[in-house]
Parts: C-alpha cells; sequence; structure tokens
C-alpha cells in the first residue's frame, strides 16, 4: 500500500486514489448556543425521503394511509430510541453515570440493529392498536429502511466514522480525524482498535470507506425490494428479503470495519446479521414451498375485502368531512349575501326617507 500524507486538519477528507479532497465541518451551524449537526440533518432528510418514497405506495400492499401514519410516526420515534438504547447498552462502561451524555444524539452513537428492532417493535404494537395489517406494513416499511439507512450512512461520512481496516482500493480514503483516531485507538494498549486485535492499523495508509459501500448496497436495494414487491406471492416477502440483502452486505462490511460493537472478540453486529440472513433464507424457502402446494391460501392482503373496506371507510369519511365543510362554507356565504341584502336595504331606506325629506322641505320653501 502506498502511504498517505498526514493530515492535521481535522475536518479534511481526502480519497487520494480519486484525488477528490474535501472540508466538512461536522456542524452545520449554530443557534446561540445550539450546534446543530450535519449527521442530525442527514438523518432527517433519510427518515422525510424514506416516509416520502413509501406512503403513496400503501394502497398497493392493501393498507389505508391514514391508518399507517400513526404506525410510522411511532415507529420514527421507537426506531431513534432503539438506536440510542442498543449503542449505549453495547458501550455501558462509557455512559454510565453520566445521563447527557446518553441523551447526546448530536454526535452519533446510534446502531441500526437497535433502531430496526425499536421501530419494528413500536410499529407492530400501533398496528395491533389501529388494525393494520402486519406483514403488509413490514413489506412497504422494509424499503424505507433501506432508503433511510442508504442516505444515513453519508452522516458516518461527514463525521469520519464507521470506517474499516486500510487498504488501497480505489475508492479509500483518509482524514484528519480519521487519522487522529487510528493513532489514539491503534498505537496505544488502552485504545479500543488495540484491544481488539487491530493493533497494526496505521494511520498512515488509508482505509475503507463503509460508509459507502453500504450507502450504495442499500440505495440499490431499493430498486431491488422495490421489484420484489411487485411480484410477490405472499405477504411478508419483500421483509425476508430486507433481511437477506441487508444483512449479507452487513455481514460482510462489518468484517472490515474498525468500530464494531464487541461482544468478547465477536462482532455482534456481525453475529446477529449472520443469524437473520440464515433464518430469513429458511423462511423464504418454506413459504414459496407453501405458496407452490396451495396459492389460494396465500392471497395478497391487497386483494382481500377486508382491505378494500378499510380503504373505502376512510375514503367515505374523508368524502363526508368535505362535504360537511363545504355545506359549512355554504351557510357561511349565505350569511354574507343576508348581511349585506339587509346592508343594502338600509341604505335603500334610507336613501328614499332622505329623498321624501327633502321633497317636503322644497314644498315648504315654495
Amino acid at each position: 500500500m502506498k502511504p498517505v500524507e498526514i493530515i492535521t486538519d481535522p475536518y479534511e477528507i481526502y480519497f487520494p486514489n480519486l484525488g477528490w479532497r474535501f472540508h466538512i465541518n461536522p456542524t452545520a451551524f449554530t443557534i446561540g448556543n445550539i450546534s446543530v449537526q450535519w449527521y442530525g440533518i442527514i438523518i432527517a432528510i433519510g427518515l422525510i425521503a424514506a416516509i416520502l418514497y413509501c406512503m403513496p405506495k400503501m394502497k398497493k400492499f392493501g393498507l389505508d394511509p391514514d391508518r399507517v401514519i400513526d404506525v410510522v410516526i411511532g415507529g420514527v420515534i421507537g426506531g431513534m430510541i432503539g438506536a440510542r438504547t442498543y449503542y449505549v447498552a453495547m458501550k455501558w462502561d462509557e455512559y454510565k453515570g453520566d445521563i447527557k451524555a446518553i441523551l447526546n444524539f448530536r454526535n452519533g452513537g446510534l446502531a441500526i440493529y437497535g433502531g430496526l428492532i425499536g421501530a419494528i417493535l413500536i410499529g407492530l404494537i400501533i398496528c395491533h392498536f389501529r388494525k393494520v395489517r402486519k406483514l403488509p406494513m413490514l413489506d412497504i416499511a422494509s424499503i424505507g429502511f433501506l432508503i433511510g439507512q442508504g442516505i444515513g450512512r453519508w452522516g458516518n461520512y461527514v463525521n469520519q466514522e464507521a470506517f474499516g481496516t486500510n487498504t488501497d482500493n480505489l475508492f479509500a480514503m483518509t482524514g484528519g480525524t480519521i487519522q487522529q483516531v487510528i493513532r489514539n485507538e491503534a498505537y496505544f494498549t488502552d485504545g479500543d482498535m488495540y484491544l481488539n486485535g487491530l493493533a497494526d492499523m496505521s494511520m498512515e495508509y488509508a482505509v475503507h470507506p463503509c460508509f459507502l459501500y453500504e450507502s450504495v448496497w442499500c440505495l440499490l436495494g431499493v430498486a431491488v425490494l422495490t421489484l420484489i414487491a411487485k411480484h410477490r406471492k405472499f405477504d411478508g416477502q419483500v421483509f425476508l428479503s430486507y433481511l437477506i440483502w441487508y444483512g449479507s452486505e452487513r455481514f460482510v462490511v462489518e468484517g472490515l470495519r474498525t468500530d464494531s460493537l464487541m461482544f468478547g472478540s465477536l462482532r455482534i453486529s456481525q453475529a446477529l446479521s449472520a443469524v437473520l440472513v440464515l433464518t430469513a433464507v429458511i423462511l423464504m424457502v418454506v413459504m414459496m414451498s407453501r405458496v407452490r402446494r396451495d396459492p389460494e391460501r396465500y392471497v395478497l392482503y391487497c386483494n382481500t375485502e377486508e382491505s378494500a373496506m378499510l380503504i373505502e371507510e376512510t375514503r367515505l369519511k374523508a368524502e363526508k368531512a368535505g362535504s360537511k365543510k363545504a355545506e359549512n362554507g355554504n351557510k357561511s356565504e349565505e350569511s354574507e349575501d343576508n348581511k349585506t341584502d339587509d346592508s343594502e336595504k338600509n341604505n335603500t331606506d334610507e336613501s328614499n326617507e332622505k329623498t321624501v325629506q327633502e321633497e317636503n322641505e322644497n314644498g315648504t320653501d315654495n
């Protein structure tokens, strides 16, 4: 591998084999004493993009958008709480006794698998109360997950985190913060990289841009899952495909990363990815076999009477509300018209009275 220049500016990011050099301050702007980080803005953009992409497609999965919006809101909140809780739990020694640090989302520290667990758990609970079918909801949510993850990973780029081991490939990157982190964590015996068996990491060489690998894979997965959704044979197929697609990538990329959450010598996310992929593959094979044997039993929810009834019920409510609003508007217009008529009538009466009075006065003068 070719050595790279030592960068002293913590905000400088450099792709030596492409000749690309960027200067990015993780703080987007400051309002008073509050600093708004690009990390949070990018996460928010990912969430909004996922919602905007998925909401118009709800009816194709047999779901009523008005009912689903509650599930989406709950899922987002659950995802944020789950992502932070998972991360803090895995690094409890660093956070115990410091409540402010636990609640500080702005500087990163979110675990994707924790976010998925939180979003799915809270989302499914709300599905139960809002009468939203769980498997179709998981199907469309899976596409949203990939959009959010694909965009959100660029927050890691801005923060120069979640990078991999040394490499000299075309997309290899380095940066002032990256080099400083490697020096602090791999060169000293109490550093995280050193303790996790990465003492051979060097700040003199570029590293794998793991954020880029995952972002590209997730956004490509949006197209793949959208295609699968159009030809799905059973509800839940898209969700299982998501677990296989994302889990496979995460298993590989996690093996390259230098900041993995560890349990002893085991990379937790890598192990979890392997379990999810294996489980999803088995379930996919079983379900496809059942569908082939008895296709009439596995009717997609979007083709059921229940789905049509719930969507029609919401449409009628909206139509009724619109009619009532229009009726109230007409009454208001009629009221204004009556006021205008009364005003004109009063003006006419006053004018006639004035005319009679003037004629009487003229007659007296003559």
